[in-house]
């Protein structure tokens, strides 16, 4: 069984994923922290940086957030990037333009938001992609008649000057997806319709994205989640509300433990304890390190008391075996984001080497936010990339 349990005490919440008693995604909200990641502005463009073809947009919300020139000119793939030959960020945007924006990365102590033009409006079976011609596939869909329907479907049922991502969630489906795409589309035109108000004088918030919640159910659609419990009656209304105005929420079931601390459940405070150390043991004797730096996650994989019984590449393949496994859990559960480097114990023999890295693809696919693994470099260090599902506080 797939649950949600939001613990909420003081002014913090503490959001967990589990499966079957056992945590696979956990969060923190402070009621004080305003996530803005997501949402969409109209900004008015401040200071112009020709030096780094960049520029400081007012979105009004305290700290000007920065736009560099690639996410002001039109995407033209969804891999290759966009065009930015013979341009630059002074005769593209002037000061004191208005700009729609949305942000990409949240704002920190240190600096601004990162925003860009490039909207990506999520809904329960595409994410709408405004003003490009891009339809692409969620990786995840593996069958090539399947990529193949739904793209003609969404490109049958899409406005011209719109693109998409098909979601995984739209594997098999069909009048919901056409449905979800004149939603999600109306959605669109009111962000449009308010943004080129005339009356809109200041900076001022479109549209505010959804909340871990809302971004669970969403990304977790159809009946993936079974129950949530809370122990906050206000929490309970808004999960309630929530399911009234979704249908496909109907078979959701809400309870309320006012007087239980949620984490005592499936013994949830030692798992998240757990999550928490650098250093986390496999079932071999093994063990990894996970660090993070401020340019990447580093990931150790070591045999520990691991001696096995047989050669030796066969002892290093079972360590790494399972340190992939335990790898793709913790990315998930530890919401790791950006660039991630392991450095697996030393494989001599390239099939090893070819398994791990198809296990790591392979155990990654449970995973609900986009990754991309690179390979083993020239060094045999295995690179890969991972986005957050919900921004930090860094």
């Amino acid at each position: 069984m797939t649950e949600i349990m939001i613990q909420t005490e003081n002014n913090k919440k503490r959001i967990a994923l589990i499966e079957n008693g056992k945590l696979i995604e956990y969060y923190e909200e402070d009621k004080e922290y305003r996530r803005r990641e997501g949402n969409i502005y109209i900004g008015i463009v401040k200071d112009i940086i020709n030096g780094m073809q960049s520029a400081f947009v007012d979105i009004g919300t305290g700290k000007n957030s920065f736009i560099h020139l690639k996410d002001i000119l039109p995407k033209i793939d969804e891999t290759k990037g966009r065009q930015e030959e013979n341009k630059t960020i002074s005769k593209t945007i002037r000061p004191n333009q208005k700009l729609l924006v949305q942000v990409k990365k949240d704002s920190n102590e240190k600096k601004g938001a990162r925003v860009s033009t490039h909207i990506n409006l999520p809904s329960k079976y595409i994410a709408l992609l405004p003003n490009t011609e891009i339809i692409t596939v969620s990786q995840k869909i593996e069958k090539e008649e399947e990529q193949e329907r739904l793209i003609q479907l969404v490109k049958e049922n899409l406005s011209e000057g719109n693109g998409a991502i098909i979601r995984t969630s739209a594997q098999g489906k069909e009048k919901e997806i056409i449905e979800d795409i004149k939603k999600v589309e109306e959605k669109w035109s009111h962000i449009i319709q308010t943004s080129i108000s005339p009356d809109l004088k200041e900076p001022k918030l479109l549209y505010k994205s959804e909340n871990i919640v809302e971004k669970m159910l969403i990304d977790l659609a159809g009946n993936a989640i079974e129950k949530i419990t809370v122990n906050d009656k206000n929490m309970k209304k808004e999960i309630e509300d929530l399911k009234a105005q979704n249908q496909e929420y109907s078979q959701l079931k809400i309870e309320m433990k006012e007087k239980q601390n949620l984490l005592d459940i499936y013994d949830l405070k030692k798992q998240i304890e757990k999550m928490q150390n650098r250093k986390i043991w496999l079932k071999c004797g093994g063990f990894i390190t996970i660090d993070k730096t401020e340019a990447l996650t580093a990931i150790d994989v070591n045999t520990g008391k691991y001696t096995g019984n047989q050669n030796l590449e066969q002892t290093v393949y079972k360590v790494n075996s399972e340190a992939t496994i335990e790898i793709a859990k913790q990315l998930r559960l530890r919401d790791i984001g950006g660039i991630v480097i392991i450095d697996y114990i030393d494989m001599k023999n390239e099939e090893n080497k070819e398994k791990i890295e198809h296990l790591l693809k392979e155990e990654l696919k449970k995973d609900r936010s986009k990754t991309q693994v690179e390979g083993f470099t020239k060094l045999d260090l295995m690179e890969l990339t991972r986005k957050h599902i919900c921004s930090h506080k860094d």
